[in-house]
């Protein structure tokens, strides 16, 4: 070992977190559901009561737990049992379908999977996809030859606290991201890695929380509800759960004011349909002292108007899964509802995070001035290890020292981020990332599709929506919108369909026969079917 090695001594197992707060506040509440509460030691007891249960069955360091659930105890539980015993967490959104989620399970290598009980089908397509797969546990009804979760759980609740020794890069949580060809990829978050994440997001989102302070997850707990959890957690705050994955936000501004909720995460639309909705002038909100918004831009419009009706509460950061959000931060004192206010900062996604560098670089990798356009790139303790498995997508992402966004933008003099665009043709929909080439290709399926293409164009509510343009094989054909949202349905998960279908004769292609989209854009602005 060279003078220069990471080693174990230099990093803690990240579900030590979970173990302290346990002791440090064991009565007080740490989650809370539509008809239950769990106090810090009840779920560390549970936690470390299904660690022993996997480890009577074999379960290792470095085995894979894929989990298929909407949120409840269980799921906010599965990640902290991972981490734990040095496996590594797989969690999915609960809205793939049994296909994609098989692929997930069969890319990820998983040996585990914990699934509700609902989704069956997704049980059965995964162990059709790999034979890797040794046990299933199931939250709720278990079939034949499944574990139950809760009786896994009743049967060790005397297990002692244990956490399994690691190193700063042993993988704790495979984070997939699609690319912009192909199939999703799994970011290697670890836990070094994520030990500076958590500390950053504390000092840079919600800095000053305590273990009297209280969240809510109105988004499921598998991506950015996940990491958001994991704070509160350090500090001793409960986190609430909304009693449907159907949002609703007079619930949600009821249980603001019923448990005085201090700081949530969510993304732009949410904000959006939250402060235009009756409910936020029927409770009291004064609580909220963090409203963290993230994974698109928002209006200016829609921005002061949630400064209008909560006050100075909300923090914007710009990141990506594979940078655990960790590039840039807005904080509340840089958000104003003044236009002609310095501090209103408009357009910007804030400045660097702490220990993370930004920067501007153009095709030769090189840096470029204050106010030029470029790739916008960074680095620093928050970037992942790589891509499971995929070392040439690992490569390109870090290429010469830097992870590459794959979005555009530039750096004022004073360091603050503007993002101008994307290089790649993912567009963001209500929070979240589609990528249009994986509905493409289902589309592309259909007998009657001859061409299809999928651009993101603006939309209010949305941020933005995808707009399908198909070529039919036969112009006589009688194929209809509903029939092709008919055939992506069980194929595609529906927050990736297109939200307008056009037919059209031609397909504009550059001088290579392929599809120009830039051209497809400007022609349904053009047509009138949008605004410039």
């Amino acid at each position: 070992m060279n003078a220069y090695t990471v080693h174990s001594a230099q990093v803690m197992n990240l579900g030590r977190l979970l173990t302290h707060t346990a002791k440090l506040y064991p009565d007080r509440p740490a989650l809370i559901t539509d008809d239950a509460t769990w106090t810090w030691a009840q779920v560390n007891a549970r936690v470390n009561a299904m660690v022993q249960a996997l480890r009577k069955l074999g379960v290792r360091k470095g085995d894979k737990l894929l989990t298929q659930s909407r949120n409840n105890i269980q799921m906010f539980e599965t990640c902290w049992v991972a981490f734990k015993l040095g496996c590594v967490w797989v969690p999915t959104n609960f809205r793939l379908t049994p296909p994609e989620v098989a692929y997930l399970g069969a890319s990820s290598g998983a040996s585990v999977m914990i699934v509700e009980s609902i989704f069956h089908e997704h049980t059965d397509a995964v162990k059709a996809e790999s034979d890797a797969i040794k046990h299933v546990i199931s939250i709720g009804q278990p079939r034949a030859g499944e574990h139950d979760y809760e009786k896994l759980v009743a049967e060790n609740l005397q297990a002692e606290d244990f956490e399994e020794t690691v190193a700063y890069s042993d993988p704790l949580w495979f984070f997939y991201t699609s690319g912009t060809t192909g199939k999703p990829k799994a970011g290697i978050l670890t836990h070094g890695q994520m030990t500076f994440v958590v500390n950053n997001h504390l000092a840079d989102l919600i800095p000053g929380t305590t273990e009297k302070d209280c969240s809510i997850a109105v988004a499921p707990l598998s991506h950015g509800a996940g990491i958001h959890a994991l704070l509160n957690v350090a500090r001793g705050a409960a986190t609430i759960l909304m009693p449907s994955e159907k949002f609703d936000p007079a619930v949600f501004w009821q249980l603001v004011e019923q448990y005085r909720v201090t700081n949530l995460f969510t993304v732009p639309t949410i904000i959006k349909m939250l402060v235009e909705h009756p409910a936020v002038d029927e409770f009291d909100h004064s609580s909220l002292r963090y409203v963290i918004y993230a994974g698109a831009p928002m209006y200016r419009a829609d921005q002061k108007r949630a400064l209008q009706k909560l006050g100075k509460v909300l923090v914007q950061y710009f990141g990506l899964g594979e940078v655990t959000g960790n590039i840039t931060v807005l904080p509340p004192d840089m958000h104003s509802e003044d236009d002609n206010d310095p501090n209103a900062n408009i357009g910007s996604c804030g400045r660097p995070r702490l220990g993370m560098e930004v920067a501007i670089l153009n095709d030769k990798l090189e840096q470029v001035p204050a106010g030029e356009i470029g790739e916008i790139c960074c680095r620093g303790p928050a970037v992942f290890a790589g891509y499971h498995g995929n070392p040439e997508a690992t490569a390109k992402a870090l290429k010469g020292g830097w992870f590459h966004t794959g979005d555009l933008g530039k750096l004022d003099s004073r360091g603050l981020l503007y993002i101008t665009g994307r290089e790649s043709d993912m567009y963001i929909s209500g929070g979240s990332n589609v990528y249009p080439r994986e509905v493409e290709e289902v589309l592309l399926t259909h007998p009657e599709v001859a061409e299809v293409a999928i651009v993101g164009m603006p939309d209010e509510k949305w941020g933005e929506i995808g707009v399908a343009v198909i070529v039919k094989r036969n112009a006589d054909s009688d194929l209809s919108e509903a029939q092709l949202l008919a055939h992506l349905d069980g194929r595609c998960a529906k927050y990736r369909w297109p939200r307008k279908i056009l037919f059209w004769d031609v397909m504009p292609k550059s001088g290579y026969g392929k599809i120009v989209k830039k051209d497809i854009k400007a022609l349904l602005v053009e047509k009138g079917h949008f605004k410039a």
